[in-house]
């Protein structure tokens, strides 16, 4: 379980967030909304611990996170990154093993390609593909790279952030189906923050929208479409008019 209790962070003069507060039951998965700038992704940077809250606590199963030791921490979690984020000058089970590599779990070599290709088979790719590299690889292909790394070390915990962007629909759909499959299979809790409307349909079990530094709503993905709040309905139809002003 991740349990947020209200956070602040500040940079300078702006402040991010200002208050949140926020659980995220084991092995349920969380997807997070709101408008560019919001503080999304300084929210999933607070909770590994790459941005220092203000204020607030962060606990991972009952734990204090700001108390634990920094690479068993680190262990508990994978992470698919927004832009992919993947070593051009490594092959790609390399990318995919890098973890597996390196550490006090540092695997030899041969059992780490191993895993690397099992995991890439998991997302739909061929054997052959991991010795390719990443600028060998189309857009959803390197997608699919970037979540068998994710999950390579079999995460309690798995971050996305926004996992379809750059992808055509088509792509988006089955990026999104696979996300809910492992996160499924493997048990694993997880946190998604993105823009997509059909991938918090997809991948949601709940949602939860930050506005203005604090969690305006949140609730199950069923209940989205007539929460009766103002800023989640104008934000999950696109509505230009409505309580959130459109940054100009």
């Amino acid at each position: 379980m991740i349990e947020l209790r209200d956070i602040h962070k500040a940079f300078g003069r702006n402040h991010v967030l200002r208050g949140v507060t926020l659980t995220v039951p084991k092995g349920e998965s969380m997807v997070i909304i709101g408008g560019s700038g919001t503080g999304k992704s300084v929210l999933l940077k607070c909770i590994l611990g790459l941005v220092r809250p203000d204020a607030g606590q962060i606990l991972i199963e009952g734990e204090d996170a700001s108390r634990a030791e920094r690479e068993a921490f680190l262990a508990r979690f994978g992470m698919l990154f927004q832009g992919g984020a993947l070593f051009d000058s490594l092959p790609v089970w390399q990318n995919v093993a890098f973890r597996l590599m390196r550490g006090a779990t540092k695997r030899p070599k041969a059992e780490a390609r191993e895993i690397a290709i099992e995991k890439l088979r998991r997302v739909g790719l061929k054997p052959e593909v991991a010795d390719l590299f990443p600028a060998e690889l189309s857009g959803g292909m390197q997608k699919r790279v970037g979540l068998a790394r994710a999950i390579a070390a079999d995460p309690e915990i798995i971050f996305f952030d926004e996992p379809t962007t750059g992808l055509d629909p088509i792509m988006a759909g089955v990026i999104n189906e696979l996300i809910r499959e492992i996160v499924v299979e493997m048990g694993a809790t997880a946190m998604t923050i993105t823009h997509d409307m059909s991938s918090v349909r997809a991948i949601a079990d709940d949602v939860a929208m930050l506005h203005g530094g604090v969690i305006q709503w949140t609730g199950p993905v069923a209940d989205m479409d007539h929460s009766g709040d103002p800023y989640l309905d104008q934000f999950i139809h696109g509505r230009a008019e409505g309580p959130i002003e459109a940054v100009r």
